[in-house]
């Protein structure tokens, strides 16, 4: 089944206030697919019980024939349109083959496979839909309609598509930039997020560009328009994704590549087998009995069911380790991959950022918790997120914090209060340094240095005026980074590679930290993807985990993408082939062990396969089987390959994967 995402919506809704994209997804009786497999599987499950109840063919007879008639149709009217094109489709050898087995008496065992096979094909275009809902939904992020300044500074609203090149608009406190541009008058800060990952705000002033869809914070911005809406960062990445989506290679499972070619030998050789001994005399009847033998005990299920029972097994194992894997070909993709890109914020890191360095001026006898508590203090009535992150530091310490008064913030600067009757400042060091004259400033200007040489965000606190400290803030670690990337360059052979659009310097400390070498930082989304095609046309097979929306293009992209789920933007979850449901890192070299298991079991179940097939059927073109026991024969072969793929189910399969 092929689907193409559909071009985004002009109707925006309103985007809700955390700024997350809004929910806009397809239902799933919307879709006529679900539709088709739903009403299948309800009549089977109406006629099973009367069939095992011992109730009359009458009874459940036209149930199933409704089953097969409701999950059958859409898929064999595919098939007969690709034999139509001289291709043996898998839609109508699947229905072909459930006819076969109703017509030697296995009607339920047909009617399984086509509610197996419609539940399947429900859930690709469930899937492929709600990609699509995600790619209109990430134009919500920038607003429908902005404040556009005339010559003369009067404020009209405009739709943000009525904007040109060269046009003045206004950004107050808390609203998203409307279009790509720079910063002609005013500061602020920007939460862009979304466009670089850069888990903290970043200050903007005159001659600073800013990008649709970001987060102004308190400042006020007059902002020159620089690019089209149509040529936005936003516009370019939902043309990223819409284009790798598109164009990315269709893939199948590996017993699909070869399924063509035995399928269609199959049916030449079962007309043969009828034909043949029909023209040198043999009776109709036994010709047709030895023709139905051969196609059933040739019929590709055991061979099919050699590939789905393991590849299903070891993605309900990997669900129930919080890794949502989204089909049977992404299963065995994973195991394929020989490289991984791995994204910094929200990835490696907890994307929050958290102080990691309280370092008081020696001079003036103030402790760490005393410096801390001061800055929480002045800070607390602030929204900002290095605010937070000072707050709940000092609350982690359990620190008693004094009332602050007099509260004021300044984009760009920092905080200031009176707290226990003194000025406190709180904020950027380059401006407080340069606003103080204490002979400390200099001692604090080497703490703030050696701070932000180690890839940490600096903030200086100065009380009455004086420097008395630097607190340094970064967003931390995951606790399982390190032992991750140990892993996943044992498993592939190939230390992982670091993607961030984060600085340079903060990219370089932490890649240090868990082992990577190759760092590419300051990156935009198109410049991940042609990192991600860079390596594949080295011959490369990519793997590339994210969480944000400027992760999606190279999710798409690469050969497979994983999505880390908690904090993961929707745009990243529908894209990504697989989901990292709790954020637990050590699960994505677990899953590509898991998948190499799979595929060895698949193996086994081939050669299991292929001798009972080639078994039956020189028994049948040399004797003469009997029909029961060529359909035993199949079913046991059928049986076997089953079980051996279930192994995967039990929980030492993803002990010794993750071992």
């Amino acid at each position: 089944m092929t689907s193409t995402l559909t071009q985004p919506h002009a109707d925006r809704a309103a985007l809700p206030r955390d700024g997350r994209t809004p929910h806009r997804r397809t239902r799933v009786l919307a879709l006529p697919e679900a539709r088709w497999a739903i009403a299948a599987t309800v009549f089977f499950l109406l006629a099973l019980p009367l069939q095992w109840a011992g109730a009359p063919a009458w009874a459940w007879g036209p149930l199933y024939a409704l089953s097969y008639a409701t999950g059958g149709w859409e898929p064999g009217w595919e098939g007969l349109k690709a034999l139509k094109d001289k291709t043996l489709d898998v839609d109508l050898l699947m229905i072909v083959a459930a006819l076969g087995a109703a017509a030697i008496g296995q009607v339920m065992d047909g009617a399984l496979l086509i509610v197996i096979f419609a539940t399947s094909g429900a859930l690709e275009a469930l899937a492929t839909a709600r990609t699509a809902d995600s790619v209109r939904g990430l134009l919500d992020l920038a607003p429908a309609t902005v404040t556009r300044l005339d010559t003369f500074g009067g404020e009209q609203s405009v739709a943000v598509a009525e904007l040109t090149v060269g046009d003045t608009i206004l950004v107050r406190p808390g609203e998203r930039v409307g279009a790509d541009g720079r910063v002609l008058d005013g500061a602020s800060e920007v939460d862009q997020a979304t466009i670089t990952g850069e888990p903290l705000p970043v200050a903007k002033e005159k001659g600073d560009e800013v990008f649709a869809g970001t987060l102004n914070g308190t400042g006020v911005l007059r902002v020159r328009v620089e690019r089209d809406s149509s040529d936005s960062v936003i516009a370019r990445i939902v043309r990223m994704v819409e284009e790798a989506s598109g164009t990315k290679a269709p893939t199948q499972l590996f017993i699909e590549k070869v399924e063509q070619r035995y399928s269609l030998g199959m049916v030449v050789a079962t007309l043969a087998v009828f034909l043949v001994p029909l023209a040198f005399g043999t009776g109709l009847t036994d010709a047709l009995l030895r023709a139905m033998t051969f196609m059933i005990v040739a019929s590709p299920c055991a061979v099919v069911l050699a590939t789905m029972p393991p590849l299903l097994s070891a993605i309900a194992n990997a669900g129930r380790h919080g890794v949502l894997v989204k089909s049977a070909v992404v299963m065995e993709r994973l195991g394929q991959v020989d490289v991984v890109a791995l994204d910094k914020t929200g990835t490696l890191t907890e994307g929050t950022p958290r102080v990691t360095d309280v370092q008081p001026l020696t001079e003036f006898r103030l402790g760490a918790d005393e410096l801390l508590a001061l800055a929480a203090a002045a800070e607390h009535p602030s929204e900002h997120p290095l605010a937070r992150a000072v707050v709940e530091a000092a609350r982690e310490r359990g620190l008693a914090l004094p009332v602050a008064e007099d509260f004021t913030s300044t984009p760009g600067v920092g905080v200031t209060a009176t707290v226990a009757g003194r000025p406190v400042a709180v904020g950027a060091p380059a401006r407080l340094l340069a606003e103080a004259s204490d002979a400390g400033s200099a001692r604090a200007a080497a703490l703030v240095g050696a701070l932000e040489e180690g890839g940490r965000t600096a903030v200086l606190v100065t009380l009455d005026g004086r420097p008395v400290g630097v607190l340094g803030i970064a967003d931390r670690l995951r606790a399982d980074a390190t032992t991750t990337v140990a892993s996943l360059a044992s498993l592939t052979g190939t230390a992982p590679l670091l993607l961030t659009g984060d600085n340079p310097r903060a990219a370089a400390r932490l890649a240090a930290e868990v082992g990577i070498g190759d760092v590419r930082a300051g990156l935009l989304p198109e410049h991940k993807v042609n990192a991600v095609r860079e390596l594949e046309a080295a011959g490369r097979t990519v793997m590339v985990v994210g969480d944000g929306v400027n992760d999606a293009p190279a999710l798409a992209a690469a050969h497979t993408g994983v999505a880390m789920g908690r904090a993961g933007s929707d745009l990243a979850l529908e894209t990504a082939d697989a989901v990292v449901v709790r954020d637990e890192l050590t699960t994505v070299p677990a899953v590509i062990s898991l998948s190499r298991r799979a595929r060895g079991l698949v193996v086994q179940n081939l050669v299991i396969a292929g001798v009972f097939i080639a078994g039956l059927v020189v028994w049948d073109l040399a004797g003469h089987l009997p029909l029961p026991l060529g359909v035993a024969g199949h079913e046991g072969s059928t049986v076997v390959v089953g079980l051996n793929g279930l192994r995967l189910l039990r929980e030492a399969a993803w002990t010794r994967a993750a071992e």
